[in-house]
Parts: C-alpha cells; structure tokens; sequence
C-alpha cells in the first residue's frame, strides 16, 4: 500500500512506513544465508565494497564500518584499495542487477577467486548468475523518487549485519569507536 503525500510530517511517515513494509516483507531465510558469508570472514580475508551513484555511497558507509571493526576492508576505485584475490569477497550494491559497471567488477573478483554477494531488489539479473549469494530486496511501489527506498534498505540491511558481526566476534562498540577517524 503506497502512502499518499499530506505535507511534511507525512514525508516522514512514508518514508518510514516503506522501510518498516521492506523490513517486514524481507525474506528472512534469504537474509540469514546472505549474512552467514560474513562469519568466517578474517584478517586474511579482504572484503571490497562496490556499487554506483547512491547504491555506492551506501556500500561505502558499511565498507567504513566494517573497517571500524578492524576487518581490512575496502571500496573498490580507491586510490589505496588493493587488488582482489582469492578468498577475498566483494559486495556489490546494484538495484537493477545490471550496472555494467558493477558486473565487470563482478566477473573481474570471480576470475580471481573471490566470493561476490549482491544486495538488489531484482530477482533475477546478470549480476545475480555471477554472484555467489543475493538479497533480495521487496522495494516495489515506493512513493520515494527513484531508487531511494532500495538505497535506504540497503544501508540498513547491511548496517544490521555489522551489528550483527560486531555481535559474533565479540567486537565492543569500544573497538568501533577507537578505529573511528580521530581527524576531526
């Protein structure tokens, strides 16, 4: 059921209401397996993040999470990022499954060995038969312009598995904010 627009405070309320509607009708079972492939991530093992426009932006907050909680984690194109390899994993973040962009990336870390995980709202795309696992995400019918509501699910279905890994591994949000940029 999409909201109809009443002035600011029903801005909010839309936007609210289509993450909680995501939230619910997220596939679970596909959540959980997507999310087991961070558990035997370590030190040895890199994780890259990628994705284009906003999709990347929310790929880079959780790549700097992940960094937060001291995994050598990167996002792809920067200028210190490494390249990839066997056992690494990258993560993409593409809505449409099919940002060639993303898919070159893609068939780039499976030639070298690496594990790749897709967060889309698409269930099947080019990027989905390369990919090793996918999260699927129920986005359809938003009111919010273009692929908001998909970028702000994205970030937080990604944002709760740190939270969750920061759980496993015993991580204190101590750790977090000792490896946060100390900078400003």
């Amino acid at each position: 059921m999409v909201a109809e627009y009443n002035g600011r405070a029903g801005a909010w309320l839309i936007a609210t209401t289509e993450l909680a509607r995501v939230g619910k009708d997220l596939d679970l079972a596909q959540y959980d397996t997507f999310a087991q492939h961070f558990d035997t991530l370590n030190s040895e093992h890199r994780l890259f993040f990628s994705g284009q426009g906003r999709s990347g932006l929310a790929a880079q907050m959780v790549a700097m999470r992940f960094m937060h909680m001291g995994l050598p984690a990167h996002f792809v194109g920067e200028a210190t990022a490494p390249s990839v390899r066997d056992g690494d994993t990258l993560v993409l973040v593409s809505g449409s499954g099919k940002t060639p962009v993303s898919l070159n990336f893609a068939e780039v870390a499976k030639s070298e060995g690496a594990k790749v995980l897709l967060v889309t709202h698409q269930d099947s795309s080019p990027l989905r038969e390369v990919a090793d696992a996918a999260l699927v995400l129920p986005v359809a019918g938003s009111t919010q312009f273009g692929g908001t509501l998909f970028e702000e699910s994205a970030l937080i279905v990604l944002d709760s598995i740190v939270l969750d890994q920061m759980h496993r591994r015993g991580v204190p949000a101590e750790t977090m904010a000792y490896n946060h940029t100390n900078f400003l």
